[in-house]
Formats: C-alpha cells, structure tokens, sequence
C-alpha cells in the first residue's frame, strides 16, 4: 500500500526536446515538480512555453527524453505498456480542449467509452457522471446537438466514468467563451473537491490559473520558483 502522505506525482528532472529544421528546440530544461494527492493545480504560461508537454509527460502520454515520472508509488516510464495503459484507463482522467467526442454516439455512450475499454461497461456510472454535470436531459442527444459547453461536460462526465484518482485537464476552455468557460472551471474544481480528486489543468488564461489550489508557471522550459 501506498503511503498517503506521499505526494501523488513525484516528477524530476524531466527533459524534452524537439528537431525544428537544424534547430534544437528544448521545451522541458530539467522540471521537478511534486502534485500532492487532492489539490488543484493550474499550469499557466505563454503558448509555446512547455505546458501541455510536461501535462503530457506527468499524464504518461509523452515520455521524456531523461528524468521520471512516480506516480502513485508506480514509475511510469519504467514499466511496461500495459501497466501504462491500465493506470490511464483505471487511475487517469482526461479532458482536452477538442473535447473528443465521437460524433455517432450519443452523449451517454460517448461517457461509456473508457469503461467499455476497460471491459467494466457502467451505465449507471455513466448516467450519474453526465447528471453531476448538468445534462441528465440530454444523454441521449449527440455531439452535433449539443453547445461546445455541453460537449466539455460530456467529456468531463467520461473522464470521471472509471472513477480515477486525478484528471488532467489541457485547455478545456480554450473554445469556449469566456462566460462558458469560467462555468467549465467552477464545476471541474466542484466535482474534483466533492470526489475528494486530484485536478491539474493547462490554461494560458493567467486569471483562470488563480482559481486552484496552487498556481505553476512555465517559461522557457522551466517551473518558475
């Protein structure tokens, strides 16, 4: 067992880097970073800065060119494929600012899906998730009938489906108006405080990024003190 008084990420030293022509350009310059288990944290910085790779690279979607990545107790990008995959499926909620949502499935299969992945099918999770967001009349509607505010919250009910630990959030109101937008971020911080979860979100809007617990800013590469 875990011990609960560890922080949820332990991240150190992470490096990454990408080829632009003859160019070298170095997004991550050696970023440690602890997340403990039940806060919010907001990443915030310029476009450009790294946000939404270091996102990525604690979420176990991009792994790094050096440093790593504990999360609960499990050395992410020292393990194999499938243990990877499962902690995603199982432990790891997302949500992006595409929203993702299959356009001919309806907003409660679209919730459906990562338990359908994971061969758990719980519709009543499912239906609770989408009527903690506000949409309990519109689950069978889909994508294409739904608002862009409506869609984020069927996919914030899908990243809640399979009842992880903590989700990770890139820009989920970056096509939504601002009015919208601020909604989507009060019910995030409600659902992942009354679930007693873990929140990390990528915002370039610095007034959002004072919402959390706590408040990291990215430039050129590096977490600023």
């Amino acid at each position: 067992m875990n011990d609960s008084t560890q922080p949820q990420i332990i991240a150190r030293d992470l490096r990454r880097s990408f080829q632009m022509g003859k160019r070298k350009i170095e997004v991550l310059r050696g970023i440690s970073v602890d997340i403990q288990k039940g806060e919010a944290a907001f990443l915030c910085g310029a476009s450009g800065a790294g946000k939404t790779t270091l996102l990525y690279t604690l979420a176990g979607l991009e792994r790094p060119e050096s440093g790593t990545v504990e999360f609960e107790g499990t050395h992410l990008y020292q393990s194999t494929e499938g243990v990877q995959a499962r902690i995603r499926n199982e432990r790891i909620g997302f949500v992006f600012q595409g929203y993702f949502l299959l356009p001919e499935l309806t907003a409660l299969e679209n919730a459906l899906l990562p338990s359908m992945i994971g061969g758990k099918t719980n519709r009543a999770a499912a239906e609770r998730a989408l009527t903690d967001v506000g949409l309990a009349e519109r689950m069978q509607h889909l994508p294409a009938e739904l608002s862009g505010g409506e869609q984020q919250r069927v996919a914030i009910a899908r990243a809640l489906i399979n009842d992880p630990s903590i989700i990770f959030a890139d820009e989920p109101t970056g096509n939504l108006d601002s009015k919208t937008g601020e909604g989507i971020i009060d019910l995030m911080l409600d659902l992942v405080r009354q679930r007693g979860k873990t929140l990390v979100v990528v915002t370039h809007d610095s007034q959002l990024a004072t919402r959390g617990d706590r408040r990291l800013e990215i430039r050129d590469g590096l977490l600023l003190a």
